[in-house]
């Protein structure tokens, strides 16, 4: 006691705490004031503590880090960001995969690039997505730091400069996916690059993935605006970042393996005289094509070798890739040119996607695509039996759930099993389990030709009223530990904050750290460095490490709730009112006991505290060197 008032704010006794460092865990008390890490140690006396929280040899831990999210739409409607905190997130990297609100809302010449971008890139519906650009009061990248900075902000949040935002900013939504920039327009992307930087974004995104689409007509058949960029342009703009030391985020463009080598290449400190720091999406196990995870490490390997001198990370996903699709509303159906004519029709146009289902050349090419590699003999068959297939998407009804629809006995139901009634039912007239089975069993052809037929009659009647899931990766949870573990990949492909109603992965660091529970506290301490130092000094951002004066980011977790924790069995499908939406969120009853951020208690026993979402909380995150440029970085300019 000092002058007879406490003098720490929060002590937490009695912890099994993991710090972060990956050291073995120790027997601690941990106390906090004014926000940071007053004391770490045995035996601190109670006395000196406004507050005691008994842990009882729960895990404390640091805050952790979730390194791929899309959070930068949330929040602006809900700061607090309360689907990442409950789960002991406590810092979000946002602005992934080009896109971001770094430069406003960029509403010009009857453009709206929020919407166009992110509605079927991350599946955000639309009005969601007018809410957010809505509140845009900012135009420059100082604005949106400055407007983070007024936030009642939940977790820490750490924006980078997204590229298809940064080349809407300077040649326009229109020009930006028409034509190539001119000289002038490529320095003003590299000084507003240098700007950010200087600002302390922590880095650049980009995106290269053939599938992602813009969303508002005359452009549905376009590409976001990073596509269109050369790799010129690429080189230069991340030479930018390469000069600061900051990170570029990427994904490559998988249908051209040469230019996915290309430009990965550019991580070469070898070839480009200092390494650029380079962190891509993603290793997954993906079941249709079980080349790719191999592709993806022998690259990783490659990258970082002497040879190369890169540093470059995959980002790998903790949990099977679960995927829920309302009709054809799912990132999956992107990638397939058929069912991407009815992603362009907007979510609520069920009669334009009918008109397309109907027309007779639009069924004969969704039938080739359909049945491709599933009958006869050719190269289509042979790399469908060796697991080599182009697409992500099965076309095996095995593989395909219905979660819900108008037929109440089909929840739940593979569709193969809803299929092979039908069959029944057609050549006997038994096998219907009610009167609503018989009746939608009598409004398919007859008889059925196939499962072809079959898929596509459930599209035409049912459309987004049929829900239904399957897992495209991630089948194997010891490959998926594996992964997880490697030392050239960083776990944290979660995807937070996008497709609302297709995916749930908020839980994504409760998976690692449960999957690394099976074989005891050394690799649980391993998992903790992985979630949180490790992420945190690749990235730059000063989180992610239990030490005296280090801002008090703490979680505390029970181990017993945590091994009783079953991820599939917790996600939900909820009603968000700040989206006037529905969201599939996960509920991890009990796993999570306390946050604390940034030295105060946001999340207690399984309920936010009473100032959590009115008052701050987190900060805005700048790289830990943006406040000083060393002399070399200067003159290297």
């Amino acid at each position: 006691m000092q002058g007879g008032s406490p003098r720490w704010d929060v002590l937490f006794r009695n912890a099994l705490v993991f710090d972060g460092t990956g050291a073995p865990p120790r027997v601690q008390d941990v106390a906090v004031a004014q926000g940071r890490i007053a004391a770490i140690g045995p035996d601190l006396p109670t006395a000196d503590a406004r507050e005691v929280v008994e842990v009882g040899q729960r895990w404390l831990m640091p805050g952790l880090l979730d390194i791929h999210t899309h959070f930068d739409l949330e929040v602006e409607v809900e700061p607090q960001l309360p689907e990442a905190v409950r789960h002991g997130t406590t810092t979000v990297v946002v602005a992934n995969c080009s896109l971001g609100l770094a430069y406003g809302a960029q509403r010009r010449d009857g453009a709206d690039p929020i919407v166009d971008c992110f509605a079927r890139v991350e599946n955000v519906p639309k009005p969601v997505l007018r809410k957010v650009a809505d509140r845009v009061t900012w135009s420059t990248s100082a604005e949106y730091l400055d407007h983070l900075d007024r936030l009642p902000l939940g977790p820490n949040i750490a924006p980078m400069i997204p590229h298809s935002m940064l080349r809407i900013e300077v040649m326009g939504l229109r020009d930006s996916i028409s034509r190539d920039p001119t000289e002038a327009e490529l320095a003003r992307m590299e000084a507003l690059v240098e700007q950010g930087m200087r600002e302390g974004y922590i880095g650049f995104s980009t995106d290269a993935l053939p599938f992602h689409f813009l969303a508002n007509a005359p452009n549905t058949h376009k590409q976001i605006p990073t596509q269109f960029a050369s790799f010129a342009e690429l080189k230069r703009l991340t030479a930018v970042v390469r000069r600061w030391g900051r990170v570029w985020q990427a994904t490559p463009p998988k249908d051209d393996k040469l230019a996915v080598f290309r430009n990965f290449l550019l991580t070469s400190g070898r070839l480009y005289g200092r390494t650029l720091k380079t962190t891509a999406v993603a290793a997954i196990d993906v079941t249709t094509n079980r080349s790719i995870v191999r592709l993806g490490l022998f690259l990783s390997r490659l990258l970082n070798s002497r040879l190369v001198r890169g540093l470059f990370r995959f980002q790998a996903l903790s949990a099977p890739f679960k995927i829920w699709s309302d009709g054809v509303v799912t990132p999956i159906a992107e990638e397939v040119p058929e069912l991407r004519r009815l992603n362009e029709c907007d979510l609520e146009d069920r009669a334009g996607r009918a008109r397309i289902m109907n027309d007779p050349q639009w069924v004969a090419d969704f039938r080739r695509m359909w049945m491709k590699g599933k009958r006869g003999f050719g190269l289509a068959r042979l790399k469908r039996w060796l697991r080599l297939d182009d697409n992500v998407l099965t076309r095996d009804l095995r593989d395909m759930t219905i979660d819900s629809c108008p037929v109440p006995d089909w929840s739940g139901e593979t569709m193969q099993a809803v299929f092979d009634r039908l069959v029944e039912w057609q050549r006997s007239g038994h096998g219907a389990r009610s009167a609503a089975e018989a009746e939608a069993f009598a409004s398919f052809p007859r008889p059925i030709a196939d499962d072809c037929d079959f898929f596509l009659h459930l599209l035409r009647r049912y459309d987004t009223d049929l829900r239904w899931w399957t897992v495209t990766a991630n089948r194997d949870p010891e490959l998926t530990k594996a992964l997880l573990f490697h030392p050239l990949l960083l776990p944290g492909f979660n995807d937070s904050g996008a497709h609302l109603t297709n995916m749930a992965f908020y839980d994504g660091n409760l998976r690692t750290l449960k999957l690394a529970q099976e074989d005891g506290l050394a690799r649980v301490a391993h998992a903790v460095h992985r979630l949180t130092q490790e992420p945190a000094e690749f990235f730059g951002l000063d989180v992610g490490v239990l030490r005296v004066g280090a801002q008090a980011d703490i979680v505390v977790i029970d181990p017993q709730a945590l091994r009783r924790y079953d991820p599939e069995a917790a996600v939900r499908y909820i009603w968000r009112e700040v989206f006037s939406h529905h969201q599939l969120v996960n509920r991890p009853e009990g796993v999570v006991t306390h946050v604390m951020i940034g030295g105060r208690m946001a999340w207690r026993d399984g309920a936010y505290t009473a100032a959590y979402g009115r008052e701050r909380f987190g900060r805005v995150l700048r790289h830990v060197e943006h406040e000083y440029r060393p002399a070399a970085l200067a003159l290297a300019a």
